[in-house]
């Protein structure tokens, strides 16, 4: 690992000061989440994500070939007790999470340190070489994953087995037209409603599930248990908890989000939801 950073610390140089990847696109994407911070903050927080962000790309590499002690040791769960329980209980499980830490070390450790099977929603992608890459990655300790176009067919596929199906729900919506709208660090943003539907549909508890970065290439999971019966819930209310959260880490640790992804190229429709 101690190779792996020193890479990351020459390609950090190479992409913020050299190719200037996305820096105007995540300045801006600061500027307006966080309109008290002075312009110094700002600077400073831009250098520490990208440098943050050369770590998690090769972190995510190493997946492919890290053993299962290793991972455990580097992504560790805070306290397992509310999977415990819910495990226990029989009960299946929805976790959602957002771009936040090394969400694929998460994968591997929920499959590793639960009794949990786990599935990830996953939206397959148009390289198809590259596709099978990131499969091998993402399944090698166990964990499932189910293409998003088919999330309800396999979940209720799935239904008689004990599992925990984890979205990834703060990316944008290809047809934001028709996504939920809410207001996400101080912007109109629109918000999968998928998720909120499949648990509605599957009468599953939600978990809100997050990472800490303790210290470089090192993560504690954290869990709250969001909605525990969603069925008579009210339209938007499982997605405005799960916003709501989700903001507040990100503002404890705004470094470890994904700040250089177009997050806010959509505008709000008008006479759409508030």
């Amino acid at each position: 690992m101690r190779a792996v950073y020193a890479v990351s610390d020459f390609m950090y140089i190479v992409v913020f000061y050299g190719l200037k990847y996305r820096r105007t696109v995540t300045e801006t994407n600061l500027r307006n989440a966080f309109p008290e911070k002075s312009e110094q903050e700002i600077q400073a927080i831009t250098k520490t994500y990208f440098h943050y962000l050369c770590d998690l790309m090769l972190e995510t590499f190493k997946t492919l070939t890290i053993s299962e002690k290793e991972a455990l040791r580097r992504c560790k769960f805070h306290d397992t007790s509310l999977f415990n329980r819910l495990h226990e209980e029989k009960k299946s499980i929805i976790i959602v999470l957002g771009h936040l830490g090394n969400w694929e070390w998460a994968g591997a450790s929920m499959t590793l340190d639960t009794d949990y099977q786990l599935y990830v929603i996953y939206h397959p992608l148009k390289d198809k070489n590259f596709d099978r890459l990131i499969y091998k990655m993402r399944t090698r300790f166990g964990t499932k994953l189910i293409p998003m176009k088919n999330t309800l067919r396999d979940m209720i596929k799935n239904k008689a087995e004990i599992s925990a199906t984890a979205f990834i729900a703060d990316q944008t919506p290809s047809t934001p037209a028709n996504a939920y709208w809410t207001t996400f660090l101080n912007q109109d943003t629109p918000v999968f409603e998928g998720t909120e539907k499949v648990a509605t549909m599957m009468k599953y508890p939600v978990v809100f599930a997050w990472l800490k970065r303790t210290k470089r290439g090192y993560y504690e999971i954290y869990t709250e248990l969001l909605v525990d019966n969603p069925v008579g819930m009210q339209y938007g209310e499982i997605t405005e908890k799960f916003t709501r959260r989700l903001e507040d880490e990100i503002r404890a640790q705004p470094e470890t989000w994904l700040w250089s992804h177009r997050r806010w190229k959509h505008k709000r429709p008008v006479n759409e939801n508030q």
